[in-house]
């Protein structure tokens, strides 16, 4: 029997050095949101989205780390931002143009977007089955648009 290869399968990332090749596990951990306050942010997200606050530390008189994240997720994370300024402020609620900003991917499409709709989560795209899967658009507090997803099951 031969040596396992110190080859990696072609699909897996590699880094590549002068004579060694590093495999390469990386994942976006956090996505800075921009917001107006950070109290009725975590208020929105923990009652509203039913995310979890993951970590609220104060750093200095005007700031803090504030970090929710989806029930059940594992890896990216939103970073709630104050806004500290007047042109970050233009920034809160559009931080993408009017494009959809955020991807909330489910496992049960009906029973979220019902939850959500009973804690008075605006819509504005109704429900619609996409080849990708079951999605509509719903707007954050300050009007950053987003996608509920169900995606397709694999077949």
């Amino acid at each position: 029997m031969s040596p396992p290869s110190s080859t990696p399968p072609s699909n897996t990332p590699t880094l590549k050095h002068s004579h060694t090749q590093t495999l390469v596990k990386q994942h976006i951990a956090s996505i800075a949101l921009v917001v107006s306050d950070y109290d009725e942010a975590i208020r929105f997200y923990t009652e509203k989205l039913n995310f979890q606050l993951v970590e609220d530390s104060l750093l200095s008189d005007t700031k803090r780390w504030v970090v929710v994240a989806p029930p059940g997720s594992t890896e990216c994370r939103l970073l709630l931002a104050k806004a500290t300024n007047a042109e970050q402020q233009t920034r809160v609620g559009n931080q993408t143009g009017g494009r959809v900003f955020l991807f909330l991917y489910t496992d049960d499409f009906w029973r979220d977007y019902n939850a959500m709709l009973g804690k008075g989560i605006h819509f504005v795209r109704e429900p619609a089955e996409e080849p990708y899967g079951i999605v509509a658009v719903f707007e954050d507090l300050y009007g950053n648009l987003w996608d509920l997803i169900e995606p397709m099951a694999a077949s």
